[in-house]
């Protein structure tokens, strides 16, 4: 059994800790909002990237005008997967999730006979991943330096994606990320982005607004700038959902945290207070014999 000094610093050190998980939720609460109101300001921009893509995908009519980025090699031999986690622990299953999410189709692809590559954007993914995956994983791009997540760093993931798609190295890119519900509720998602996948809701808007359009230039044109910075766009969106969601689980993770820590304090006080009165009583009825020897 423990003694009291034990106990007693067992009380401190669990105290420690429930001030510091306090302290962290006060924190992730805080960078929540600005996460949360960055990730819902993308939405309509790539939802509207979408449609225009659509539209300009609809009057090309994949013709010989479109770019390879839209209509792909015309194979799905070798799949590219990148995988967007978090660079910290300490938000309950965040990563695992994707990680998860991203193990199961990379088996799935594999089951297929297709070669998979992976980049791994975040340091925990990579963790995960490389146990069983070591072999695929071709890159990792560390974002622990950048304070602000900005366009800059998803243009630059962008840029390595496309340049690896111009030599050859994959047919099929997917972006795995976890989008932002609410702060208990992040859902993996798997979007492919080359080729160019065109969403239904997009395809639906752009086939129903009913309208001609003339473009100058020519539609392949507009699909050779566009589609570049569609995919950059895309990765920009997953990263901000990414960090919304990761801020969710790590102030959900640590208000469950200090709850714990809370209730581990009262049972080794409990236990704290039963053996100390215990020793209080074997000490009186020490006196007490000792004195009726007398």
């Amino acid at each position: 059994m423990a003694s009291l000094k034990d106990l007693r610093n067992r009380i401190a050190s669990v105290k420690a800790t429930q001030k510091i998980t306090k302290a962290m939720q006060m924190v992730a609460a805080a960078k929540l909002r600005r996460a949360q109101e960055a990730a819902e300001a993308a939405r309509p921009y790539s939802q509207r990237m979408g449609t225009v893509l659509a539209n300009i995908a609809d009057a090309v009519g994949g013709g010989g005008d479109a770019p390879a980025l839209m209509t792909g090699t015309g194979k799905d031999d070798t799949h590219l997967l990148v995988v967007c986690t978090a660079e910290r622990g300490l938000c309950g299953g965040f990563n695992s999730q994707i990680a998860r999410f991203a193990r199961d189709h990379i088996r799935k692809l594999q089951g297929q006979g297709k070669t998979v590559k992976i980049i791994c954007v975040g340091k925990k993914g990579f963790d995960i991943l490389r146990r069983d995956f070591a072999s695929q994983i071709i890159e990792r791009v560390d974002l622990r330096e950048a304070k602000k997540l900005g366009f800059v760093h998803a243009d630059a993931i962008a840029k390595k994606i496309i340049a690896l798609f111009n030599e050859g190295g994959f047919d099929v890119c997917t972006l795995f990320y976890s989008e932002f519900k609410s702060v208990i509720s992040q859902v993996p998602t798997a979007q492919q982005i080359i080729p160019a996948a065109v969403e239904g809701e997009a395809k639906d808007a752009a086939n129903g607004a009913n309208a001609v359009y003339e473009y100058e230039p020519e539609p392949g044109e507009i699909l050779s700038d566009l589609i570049p910075r569609n995919i950059s766009v895309q990765v920009f969106r997953a990263l901000l959902e990414n960090a919304a969601g990761e801020m969710g689980a790590k102030m959900s993770a640590m208000d469950n945290a200090t709850r714990n820590a809370g209730d581990m304090i009262n049972k080794l006080t409990i236990t704290y207070n039963r053996q100390r009165q215990a020793q209080i009583t074997k000490e009186l009825i020490e006196i007490i014999s000792g004195a009726e020897a007398l």
